[in-house]
């Protein structure tokens, strides 16, 4: 058990982010808390800001301001304002290796079969053996479904399928937590399904998760809290039987709508 699990720590805490490129700011001020087991759900138009969010956290964008805690222990940071950098190499290579990442472009290796795909970042970044790691990674395939495809090239698989290959690589590391950047919206609907029920499966088995997602149904479903943004500001939050349910501000109410209506 890890000292976050012990305290009650959160595994991913944010405070008071600020995100800028160049002179407009795209996050004004965010706090977003995961504890473990927590599936949190960021929604809003396009634009708001949700995936940029994600990003930050993972480290793969700086941000100019606000605190990024893992599992309570605070990213180190050098400079200011623009050029905020983070301090200590080590530090972000061991948080993002614990933070997996799904994107909604899977970026798949295409020259790699798909069992390769998932052994690639155990192996080669945590320097685990081989073996071991195919036993896992043949063990995430059939989790989510597609352990028929280890040998498979990916372009012979279908889009809902691949994405599904890039659920397994990201929990082939073994991660705190998962991030999920719109993981079905490149999905027809009918592949999109096939996601869903992965997401779900994890949400049920406890995974802690940032999803940042198009599907409201699967927000309502999974989720343990949802943040609605606007204009990189949180316009409303709070479990998802009262946020869809009886939305308090007149933004959430119109986003909602049209999502409906969509």
């Amino acid at each position: 058990m890890s000292s976050a699990e012990a305290q009650g720590t959160a595994v991913l805490d944010i405070r008071g982010l600020h995100k800028a490129y160049g002179d407009v700011e795209v996050i004004r001020g965010v706090d977003i808390t995961a504890r473990r087991g927590d599936v949190v759900s960021l929604i809003g138009s396009s634009g708001s800001g949700k995936s940029t969010i994600l990003r930050c956290a993972n480290l793969l964008e700086d941000s100019q301001q606000g605190e990024i805690l893992f599992e309570g222990e605070p990213i180190r940071w050098k400079g200011t304002g623009l050029a905020r950098r983070p301090a200590d190499a080590k530090q972000v290579l061991r948080i993002r290796t614990n933070l997996s990442m799904v994107f909604q472009q899977f970026n798949l290796w295409s020259h790699m079969s798909v069992l390769d795909n998932v052994m690639e970042a155990p192996v080669t970044v945590l320097g685990r053996p081989r073996d071991e790691v195919e036993a896992a990674a043949r063990g995430y395939l059939d989790k989510v479904g597609i352990g028929d495809k280890a040998d498979a090239w990916p372009a012979q698989l279908s889009g809902g399928q691949q994405q599904r290959a890039a659920i397994a690589r990201a929990l082939c590391m073994e991660p705190r937590a998962l991030l999920f950047d719109e993981p079905t919206s490149a999905l027809d609907p009918e592949l999109e399904q096939e996601v869903v029920r992965v997401i779900k499966d994890l949400a049920a088995e406890g995974r802690t998760m940032l999803i940042v997602t198009h599907d409201m149904k699967m927000a309502h479903d999974v989720s343990d809290h949802v943040v609605f943004l606007h204009k990189g500001l949180i316009e409303e939050e709070g479990p998802p039987g009262a946020l869809f349910g009886n939305p308090q501000s007149e933004r959430l109410r119109g986003f909602l709508s049209s999502t409906r209506a969509a």
